[in-house]
């Protein structure tokens, strides 16, 4: 019985053996690798911002009313044309007027009592003279001439202010431009108490606009005045439209703790098809470079296996190998101590991959600008690789420091 268990585990040892052995040459075979190139070429790198902001017309201008009543007339509408000082509508001036009325009587009132006691003060002065009154009847006297002096003043005042308000009950526009809003219609009664209420909203020049867009604070540093702007509006989602930024407002706003900053942007609308309040998808060029020396992003990205390098780099790599800083060079990156405008890019030399170092400029999402190093026009970098290689390790569009999991290639 004994042996014929020790008969079966020695079947069932080589049944392992045999089909390991299956599997690994299965492996060998079928997973070659392979890599991805692309070429290095000359062209433009263009780093960009985008962001949402509102059309608004450089000047805009609320006009109100000073003065309560009733609106007697309407000279506008909607997208009337005006010019500075154009009528633009009458409050009702009946009760206006009357205290204009009434103002100037108070006028007249107390000019005829100035008038009594500048009389007053001549006969009270001759008495005086005369020794037939005292001194503190003169006072008096010159006390009421006095008084009726500054009552005559106060009442002036009112009459000055009653005109003023009079005057108010025309409404006149402030600037040349065009009407976008009336908020009143004949009839209605505007109550001015502690501010005044909005009748006209008047834009000064439609054919300038401006975009106030919302950048957010990671991105504000690379906003400079002067910087070239491209958006779009959902109006017109073929056309292409441009401007400048003109101002950074330094006030921060603060949205469910996101903090962003108000950008200005000039905008030219000759053609008056932007109106004021349309949503403009912005996008902000921070940074540019003409017909330079480019590689792809994903060139700088990959990092090769150890195992897979040439003989060279695999010296290199195991000459220094167990310092964090050697490490780090051995998967392609640069540690904190070094200059971070170099890197290095990957060539194929025969079958391997091999590091060409350069030094990188401006970056964007797709491209990386190569300022110096041995790559030139036409040389094909690699972007990333396919199939396994030896002791496992990471294939193309692995991330190398992911943990690795078992139950077969994933």
């Amino acid at each position: 019985m004994q042996k014929q268990r020790r008969n079966l585990s020695f079947i069932g040892a080589i049944v392992i053996v045999v089909v390991g052995a299956a599997y690994l040459w299965s492996r060998n075979g079928s997973d070659k690798v392979s890599y991805r190139t692309e070429k290095i070429d000359r062209g433009d790198i263009v780093v960009n911002i985008s962001a949402t902001g509102t059309l608004n017309a450089v000047t805009t201008v609320l006009v109100g009313s000073q003065v309560s009543g009733t609106i007697s007339k309407i000279y506008v509408d909607y997208n009337s044309q005006v010019k500075d000082g154009e009528l633009l509508a009458q409050i009702d001036p009946t009760f206006l007027q009357a205290t204009v009325s009434e103002q100037s009587a108070n006028v007249d009132r107390a000019r005829a009592q100035v008038n009594e006691a500048a009389r007053n003060f001549e006969r009270t002065k001759q008495l005086f003279e005369k020794s037939l009154i005292s001194q503190a009847e003169l006072d008096a006297s010159i006390t009421s001439r006095e008084t009726a002096e500054a009552s005559l003043k106060q009442a002036e005042a009112s009459l000055e202010r009653a005109k003023v308000n009079l005057r108010y009950a025309t409404i006149k526009s402030p600037i040349d431009g065009v009407v976008i809003s009336r908020d009143v219609d004949v009839g209605q009664t505007v109550a001015a108490s502690l501010s005044a209420p909005t009748l006209f909203t008047i834009a000064n020049d439609l054919s300038r606009m401006q975009v106030e867009a919302s950048i957010d604070e990671a991105d504000i540093g690379n906003v400079k005045e002067g910087q070239k702007v491209v958006f779009r509006v959902d109006s017109y989602p073929e056309e292409e439209f441009t401007g400048m930024v003109s101002q950074i407002r330094l006030a921060p706003v603060v949205s469910q703790n996101v903090v962003t900053y108000n950008v200005i942007i000039d905008v030219s609308n000759s053609e008056l098809k932007l109106m004021p309040g349309m949503t403009a998808n912005v996008v902000i060029e921070v940074a540019r470079r003409d017909d330079v020396l480019r590689a792809p992003l994903q060139a700088i990205r990959f990092v090769p296996p150890v195992e897979t390098r040439t003989a060279a780099d695999k010296a290199g790599d195991s000459a220094s190998r167990g310092t964090p800083t050697a490490r780090v060079r051995s998967e392609g990156m640069q540690p904190e101590s070094r200059d971070p405008s170099r890197a290095r890019l990957w060539v194929l030399e025969g079958t391997a991959p091999k590091a060409v170092p350069i030094v990188k400029g401006l970056q964007s999402p797709r491209y990386v600008e190569i300022v110096d190093g041995e790559l030139k026009e036409g040389d094909e970098v690699i972007v990333g690789m396919d199939g396994a290689v030896a002791n496992n390790a990471p294939v193309s569009g692995q991330n190398p420091f992911m943990p690795r999991f078992g139950g077969g290639r994933r």
